[in-house]
C-alpha cells in the first residue's frame, strides 16, 4: 500500500511536468515544419523522449496492478528514461547560460500625492524573450523528470526485490508442506502393511 501511494505520487508529478514540456516543444516542432526546416536536435530529442515518457507514465499509473507485478521491468524502463532525459538535457545545456530577460530604463511617471505635492518616478521596461523562456522551461522540466524517473525506478526496484523474496519464501513453505503431506500419506500404508504381516505370522 505504501509503495502504491509513493509510486502514484511521483508518477503524477511526472505527468504534470511532461504535459507542458510536450506542449512547449510541440510549438517549436510545428513551427519548423511550417517553414519546411529541420527541427534542431536539442529540441527534437527532448520532444521525443518527453512524448515516450509521458505515454509510459500514463500507462503504468492506470495499469498499476500490472506494473506492481512487473516491478523489475518498470524499474529497468524508468532507468532507461533517466539516461534518455540526461542525454536530452545535455543537448539543450547551452540554454542555461542564456539570459532570456532584459531590462531598460523607461520614461518618467508623475505621481500625484494630493496635498503633499507630486513625485516623479523612473520606470523600468522589462523584455522577456518568449522563445528563450520556453526552451529554458523545457530544460528545467527535463532535469526534473530525470530526477523523478530515477526515484520511481528505485521504488519499483525495491518493490520488485521484496516481491521476489516473498515468492521465494512461499515456494519454500509450499515445498515443506508438500513433503510433510507425503510422509503423512505414506505412514498409514506402512502401518497397515506391518499389521497385516503380523496377522499372517500369528496364524
Amino acid at each position: 500500500m505504501l509503495f502504491a501511494v509513493f509510486f502514484a505520487f511521483w508518477r503524477f508529478l511526472q505527468i504534470v511536468t511532461l504535459i507542458p514540456t510536450i506542449g512547449l516543444l510541440a510549438y517549436f516542432v510545428d513551427g519548423y515544419n511550417k517553414l519546411n526546416a529541420l527541427t534542431p536536435n536539442y529540441i527534437l530529442i527532448l520532444f521525443i523522449v518527453s512524448v515516450l515518457a509521458g505515454a509510459w507514465a500514463i500507462f503504468t499509473i492506470f495499469a498499476y496492478h500490472r506494473s506492481s507485478t512487473n516491478a523489475s521491468f518498470v524499474a529497468f524502463v524508468d532507468l532507461l528514461f533517466v539516461g534518455a532525459f540526461i542525454a536530452a538535457v545535455y543537448q539543450l545545456r547551452f540554454i542555461a547560460y542564456v539570459d532570456c530577460t532584459s531590462a531598460s530604463r523607461g520614461g518618467q511617471l508623475d505621481v500625484t500625492l494630493g496635498p503633499f505635492g507630486s513625485a516623479s518616478l523612473n520606470t523600468v521596461d522589462v523584455h522577456v524573450d518568449k522563445w528563450c523562456a520556453m526552451l529554458k522551461a523545457s530544460f528545467a522540466f527535463g532535469i526534473m523528470n530525470s530526477i523523478f524517473f530515477f526515484i520511481t525506478s528505485i521504488l519499483a526496484w525495491m518493490h520488485g526485490d521484496r516481491l521476489s523474496s516473498r515468492n521465494g519464501d512461499t515456494y519454500v513453505r509450499e515445498t515443506h508442506v508438500h513433503r510433510h503431506g507425503n510422509r503423512s500419506a505414506h505412514s498409514p500404508s506402512r502401518h497397515g502393511s506391518s499389521h497385516h504381516s503380523h496377522r499372517r505370522a500369528y496364524v
